[in-house]
């Protein structure tokens, strides 16, 4: 049985998935604009339905750290059962999470294990929970494990075993950006296109091979480098990148799940609502 607690995590971790679905423009990501725009492969009305089908798997995650009470071989287990029951559930809401549900599902867990931890710790708990082994895991390869072993890439599993070091980056990109006065959109964007510009994203392994995988990650250190998304050079070259992937139907969508990822950390401790009586 799941806590408020369990439920606050849950609805936070939600938040910042729909939060990160709604920058715009996100180069080669789904965006608001979709509604109005065009239709995309990944249509943005059903990512935020999919989103919120997310909620009671990750309610179960955080009820299962509080029941361990510590991150083991058990709770990894239980974490991987839940999330392949979540992702069935999410697959006939739309689908197209699954890879920010094993970040956010990690995150959820870490932070139910330890609630005071802030930023890093979080991460470094998930770190311990991720080096364990799901023994019950289907023994046929994912298409991520498949490219990451053919690319040499860390992958989602070598990100989180490693402790998530995109997500404490976007961490660290949003505190520079807000301290330099840039609006929460802008920071946001800023910590994407940081995530984006280092990341082995397996996504773009798939479609674009190494040379189109570089070609994303020069594209969004253009943006850094011109200033960001705060000034209009930046926003200039967002807005040429933006187009450029999206033409070349190049989706980066593992920097976008670890982007969610930053977002849940960034907003705890979250605040416990009584229930509805």
């Amino acid at each position: 049985m799941t806590s408020r607690e369990d439920e606050a995590l849950a609805q936070a971790a939600v938040a910042a998935l729909t939060g990160q679905l709604a920058l715009a423009p996100k180069p080669g990501l789904p965006d608001p604009r979709d509604l109005f725009a065009r239709v995309t492969r990944m249509d943005h009305r059903a990512l935020r339905w999919s989103a919120k089908a997310l909620a009671p798997g990750l309610a179960a995650m955080a009820a299962a750290a509080r029941r361990t009470g510590e991150p083991s071989p058990r709770l990894r287990a239980e974490l991987g059962a839940i999330g392949r029951c979540t992702e069935h559930s999410v697959g006939l809401a739309g689908g197209g999470h699954r890879g920010a549900l094993w970040t956010l599902g990690l995150l959820v867990a870490a932070a139910a294990l330890d609630p005071r931890a802030r930023g890093a710790e979080v991460a470094a708990t998930a770190k311990r929970i991720a080096a364990h082994t799901d023994r019950n895991a289907p023994r046929r390869p994912s298409r991520g494990s498949t490219i990451s072993a053919t690319y040499g890439a860390a992958g989602a599993r070598g990100e989180a075993r490693a402790g998530f070091p995109h997500v404490r980056r976007a961490l660290d990109a949003l505190a520079r950006a807000r301290t330099s006065g840039a609006g929460e959109p802008q920071a946001r964007l800023d910590a994407l296109l940081t995530v984006m510009s280092t990341l082995q994203d397996t996504e773009l392994l798939h479609t674009a091979g190494p040379v189109g995988l570089r070609h994303v990650q020069a594209g969004a250190r253009a943006v850094l480098e011109a200033g960001g998304t705060s000034t209009e050079p930046g926003r200039e070259a967002l807005a040429a990148l933006d187009a450029d992937l999206h033409a070349r139907a190049w989706s980066p969508r593992g920097s976008a799940g670890l982007l969610a990822g930053a977002l849940f950390v960034d907003s705890l401790p979250v605040t416990v609502r009584p229930r509805a009586v």
